[in-house]
């Protein structure tokens, strides 16, 4: 239970090591995060910290959010996120102060979530990575297709969650314990080792890894 940052997917570059390696790298841009609201357990029935990031017009919100903002007197963000901590944190904060980098370490590792990207409706074979039909010899029109689906005449039907062809991408993906290598205090970036979900411009929440023992050092 630990308060993360909000941002988005700038892109993805490479990194020298001192040793001369390339390291692939994603560049996340977590700038001006925001508190936007505290929740006690005594009037919400939980102890959490609501998070705010980005800018968006007053004029593309519902009322019930505009005031909610000029309520807390934060400037009006484009996504909102609660991040669940114990109690005592909650007494070192107050809504309208600012979130930074300094609550993570480069080596530290991370959870990173966001949307994947969306590719639309797909095959058998290419959204369960399931293996196709040889090419050639003898084999007529059964290259990429499923093969059977159902029983027999008992019980003659198609069990829910048949792995078939559908919608693939476009869902809430986590990715964990990925290296942060480097961190720029003065444009407000993180380098994070590796491939993080989502296009370019894409909103990512960054947490500290709760399956990593090295957060806690």
């Amino acid at each position: 239970m630990s308060i993360g940052l909000i941002g988005k997917k700038v892109g993805m570059t490479r990194i020298f090591t001192d040793n001369g390696d390339s390291l692939p790298v994603t560049v996340l841009e977590v700038s001006n995060n925001r508190i936007s609201q505290i929740k006690k357990n005594d009037t919400d029935g939980y102890d959490a910290v609501q998070v705010t990031y980005g800018k968006q017009h007053g004029n593309r919100l519902n009322k019930a959010t505009q005031g909610h903002f000029a309520s807390a007197g934060v400037e009006a963000g484009r996504v909102i996120k609660e991040f669940r901590v114990n109690a005592e944190v909650l007494d070192e904060m107050k809504a309208g102060m600012k979130l930074g980098l300094d609550m993570f370490h480069v080596g530290q590792l991370v959870d990173i979530t966001s949307k994947t990207i969306g590719k639309g409706f797909s095959g058998t074979i290419k959204r369960h990575n399931f293996s196709s039909n040889r090419a050639s010899h003898g084999n007529s029109k059964s290259h990429n297709v499923p093969g059977s689906i159902s029983m027999a005449q008992d019980p003659g039907r198609v069990f829910p969650g048949k792995k078939m062809s559908g919608r693939l991408g476009g869902e809430k993906c986590t990715v964990q314990n990925l290296e942060i290598v480097r961190i720029d205090y003065d444009r407000e970036l993180i380098h994070v080792k590796g491939a993080v979900p989502g296009a370019k411009e894409a909103v990512v929440i960054l947490r500290s890894g709760i399956k990593s023992k090295q957060t806690n050092k």
